[in-house]
């Protein structure tokens, strides 16, 4: 057992043994000199689809950010898994925003985004919610990124794959929805590009003050299944389902 340990561990990128969240610093300052960066929201991991190649998310607050509102410029970056070295990146400005729905935080999505045979994607996920009590809200949405040369260009932006949000009383009365998402990798479309399809679900919930208890109520809907086709450029996400 301990010689099949000690061979794997010899097999894995030298980088990958180290904390990659050793690197965010070094990293901001390579590509955003006096930069400032929010290192409670970076993220980083080792991309699974390939692990010689080390996944981050660098965000980068503005001037002038409050209590009452931030807005985050953004590096997204792969780098090398044994050195360290940026191989490619995408700057987005004021990508996110952080003001009454609180920027709550950042995570790389590595499922096997294959949308091509040659294409895997990877994806940065976003974490709003509210502060209000008697009207909560949050909501999740999800970036994804292909490689290409030394940049990264993103295939799909803002597609909200959770929310939550509703309205009460703050005792009992009122109503909740949360709706989820799920994009799968279909077929290949006239593009070569994999068509993304997309199912939904909805969960609407009634609390109502029934002889001293608060009895709930839920109802649950689904959209038909929603096909998106690459463009040649990117995705185009419906209206529906872009981020509030």
């Amino acid at each position: 057992m301990r010689t099949v340990l000690t061979a794997t561990l010899l097999c894995l990128p030298l980088f990958a043994l180290a904390e990659c969240k050793d690197h965010l610093n070094a990293w901001t300052n390579t590509l955003q000199p006096g930069r400032a960066l929010d290192t409670a929201l970076a993220a980083c991991k080792v991309w699974p689809a390939n692990p010689s190649q080390t996944l981050a998310v660098l965000p980068l607050p503005q001037k002038g950010g409050t209590d009452e509102g931030t807005v985050y410029d953004v590096e997204i970056v792969v780098a090398n898994s044994e050195s360290g070295k940026v191989v490619a990146h995408h700057f987005e400005k004021a990508a996110f925003r952080s003001d009454a729905t609180v920027l709550r935080s950042l995570a790389l999505d590595t499922a096997p985004w294959r949308l091509a045979p040659q294409v895997v994607a990877f994806g940065v996920r976003a974490e709003h919610a509210g502060t209000s009590r008697v009207n909560p809200f949050s909501q999740t949405t999800l970036d994804l990124y292909v490689i290409d040369g030394a940049t990264l260009r993103k295939v799909v932006d803002n597609f909200a794959i959770q929310t939550s949000g509703g309205q009460w009383d703050g005792n009992c009365a009122g109503s909740f929805t949360d709706t989820a998402r799920v994009i799968s990798v279909g077929p290949a479309g006239q593009s070569g590009y994999a068509t993304l399809v997309v199912s939904e679900k909805t969960v609407t919930t009634t609390n109502r003050p029934t002889r001293g208890d608060c009895q709930s109520k839920e109802n649950t809907s689904k959209r038909p299944n929603v096909p998106i086709e690459y463009d040649g450029t990117h995705y185009p996400v419906p209206k529906a389902f872009v981020r509030q």
